[in-house]
């Protein structure tokens, strides 16, 4: 880049979104963010759903106001797996679910033992998760939206749609639903027969850094931005864009994108399809230039948000959490932070805490004990997930990359580096925004290096560096407890 330029990023998140504006150039990096808005998912009669006009307006909001930046292009990026459903006139079809709606909780294990756990694996590479869209759509079947279906688009897709009124799939995010075939990366035809729904539903896909369209009448008129502004297909899977902006240095890097979740892998060349690959739950999903995303999902740092709802605390309180955490016992209890249990909303202290009991150890004597549980659980976690994928990929790492909001999280930062006996490199906290904005910015510069924004997120955002503890025996010790290793 021999200019600076500006771009839109639209982050969307499981309690909110917000819109970014992001000036890239020659050694510049600068974000600011324009507008943030809530995120309520609606618990109806007919199950969980996003209130997906909210997101929209508000991201119309976000919009107006970055259009003094003259941003020169807009991104869009959110959580995976959850769609929307078109009829043939481009109407919505009901609200769409969320992806922790109970209704594929036994749907899923049916749908795995009827077409084979292997054969699944082997087709659609993804970790077994019972909200993947695969499910979903198992789930739903015969309802009237579904019937009445002319087209399906997962949410940043159903957003660009409103905005441009073109329809398609951004592969990254295609990947994840489980129709996607690993070895080919086209829908399969088979999987979405199997899921009991017309392939032809299903977008023609696009990669990060093309051209969706430009702006309709109304939202130009709403936003106040150019009817010329560009919508460019990002990596819109909110961990492709989080991978995205991982400041890497060596290829010889694993990754933490630690947020609500824990998306912990590798960034591989190829898809592992291996079956010890699945009966280690890991998944494959698209990253950025063709790579695949070779991770595992963590429960995250839900975990510690569930905690402070309990306690009717906001996260002004969690500084001095983690001060209690600190002082409180090394490794008094620890718990499976990938049990399924963990998944739905409410009482997550005394989930914990039974969980606890039924493994024969001692409750937490107070908070500070139990976020100790959880961040040390999680450390472990990350510490599990990163050496099984690098032992089934054949492959070595030297230094682990924790982006997102985890990494303002000195105790799991310094906790991960102790447990894996590797530098944890933490930041940027804002890491898929500026994947957002550094897809954008790449495809408007004709042969940009994604090594190159890579280097420059490094040196704009200064990652901040945890040594390892000399002696790993304590967290040796501790992955035997939870029989890790």
């Amino acid at each position: 880049m021999s200019s600076s330029d500006v771009f839109a990023a639209v982050d969307l998140g499981a309690s909110s979104g917000r819109v970014v504006a992001g000036r890239i150039g020659p050694g510049e990096l600068a974000l600011t963010e324009v507008h943030r808005f809530p995120n309520r998912p609606l618990r109806l009669p007919s199950g969980l759903h996003w209130d997906i006009g909210g997101l929209y307006h508000g991201m119309l909001d976000g919009l107006r106001a970055a259009a003094p930046h003259a941003p020169r292009s807009v991104g869009i990026d959110s959580w995976a797996v959850d769609y929307g459903l078109l009829d043939a006139d481009g109407a919505l079809l009901g609200l769409p679910h969320h992806y922790r709606d109970p209704r594929t909780g036994t749907v899923a294990p049916a749908m795995v033992e009827r077409l084979g756990a292997a054969q699944l694996y082997a087709r659609n590479g993804l970790q077994f998760l019972p909200f993947n869209t695969i499910f979903q759509l198992a789930a739903a079947r015969g309802t009237p939206q579904l019937h009445g279906a002319d087209a399906l688009l997962l949410i940043p897709d159903l957003l660009a749609y409103w905005l441009t009124g073109e329809r398609g799939a951004e592969a990254t995010n295609a990947s994840t639903t489980g129709l996607l075939d690993v070895a080919t990366r086209r829908w399969s035809p088979e999987l979405a027969e199997a899921a009991g729904i017309d392939p032809a539903l299903l977008g023609a896909l696009r990669s990060p850094g093309e051209r969706i369209g430009t702006l309709l009448p109304g939202p130009a008129e709403h936003t106040g931005l150019d009817a010329g502004t560009a919508v460019a297909a990002v990596a819109s899977h909110d961990t492709a864009s989080a991978v995205a902006a991982v400041p890497a240095r060596t290829e010889r890097f694993g990754y933490v994108s630690c947020g609500t979740w824990s998306l912990a892998g590798l960034e591989l060349e190829a898809p592992v399809t291996a079956q010890e690959a699945r009966a280690a739950n890991f998944t494959n999903e698209l990253g950025v230039d063709g790579t695949t995303r070779f991770l595992r999902n963590i429960m995250g740092l839900w975990l510690v948000q569930e905690c402070l709802r309990a306690w009717d605390l906001d996260d002004s309180a969690l500084p001095g959490l983690l001060q209690e955490a600190a002082a409180a016992p090394a490794f008094a209890g620890l718990i499976d932070a990938g049990d399924p249990r963990y998944l739905p909303p409410g009482g997550m202290p005394e989930r914990i805490s039974a969980h606890l009991r039924e493994t024969g150890q001692a409750e937490p004597a107070d908070r500070g004990a139990l976020l100790r549980c959880v961040l040390e659980s999680l450390a472990l976690a990350h510490r599990d997930t990163l050496r099984r994928a690098c032992a089934l990929a054949g492959r070595d790492i030297e230094v682990v990359h924790l982006v997102g909001g985890g990494a303002r999280n000195e105790l799991l930062c310094q906790w991960t580096a102790d447990a894996l006996g590797l530098p944890v490199e933490a930041g940027p906290v804002e890491a898929t925004a500026i994947g957002n904005l550094a897809v954008q910015a790449r495809a408007a510069v004709p042969g940009a290096s994604h090594a190159d924004l890579r280097h420059l997120i490094h040196a704009t955002q200064r990652p901040r560096r945890y040594e390892p503890a000399a002696d790993t025996a304590a967290w040796d010790a501790a992955a035997a407890r939870l029989r890790l290793e």
